[in-house]
């Protein structure tokens, strides 16, 4: 099975190299910056003022190559490409929950950016979660977490 997907826009974030995205345990992503839908698109966007906050899929496009087991740079084991945000993966799709603080025609406003400046956007969605916090588990990472405060 083969498919092509097409950007439906961009971000402008803060980042220029990805040395400059918050990284590791404790990481917070308050960077604000816009996804700029193109034209095509923006009716796509009627009526997403109503959402607190959105899923961003996008392109992981400076990434090359893939790894299906790496270190990631919140612990010193490996661990499986699909158990992490690593951006070496065989599809290099990224997904990132940005707090939706305004929408000017095509362009929202948003808080939460982690992605380099001019990244390709593939999707918007509304972010819809019914699952308790006390339910979520953060597998490998909380365990990782653990041994930092030891």
């Amino acid at each position: 099975m083969h498919f092509e997907m097409h950007p439906i826009g961009a971000v402008r974030s803060p980042f220029s190299e990805t040395s400059q995205i918050p990284k590791g345990c404790g990481a917070e992503h308050r960077a604000e910056g816009e996804i700029e839908i193109l034209p095509e698109f923006e009716v796509g966007l009627t009526d997403i003022e109503g959402f607190s906050h959105l899923f961003v899929i996008w392109a992981f496009h400076r990434s090359e190559g893939s790894s299906l087991i790496g270190k990631p740079p919140t612990d010193d084991r490996p661990h499986g490409v699909f158990a992490t945000r690593s951006p070496r993966r065989p599809n290099p799709i990224g997904l990132t929950v940005v707090e939706l603080l305004s929408r000017d025609g095509a362009r929202l406003k948003v808080r939460g950016v982690d992605m380099l400046d001019g990244t390709p956007i593939l999707d918007i969605k509304p972010y819809l979660s019914s699952i308790p916090a006390d339910q979520l588990k953060r597998g490998w990472l909380a365990e990782a977490e653990e041994r930092r405060k030891e």
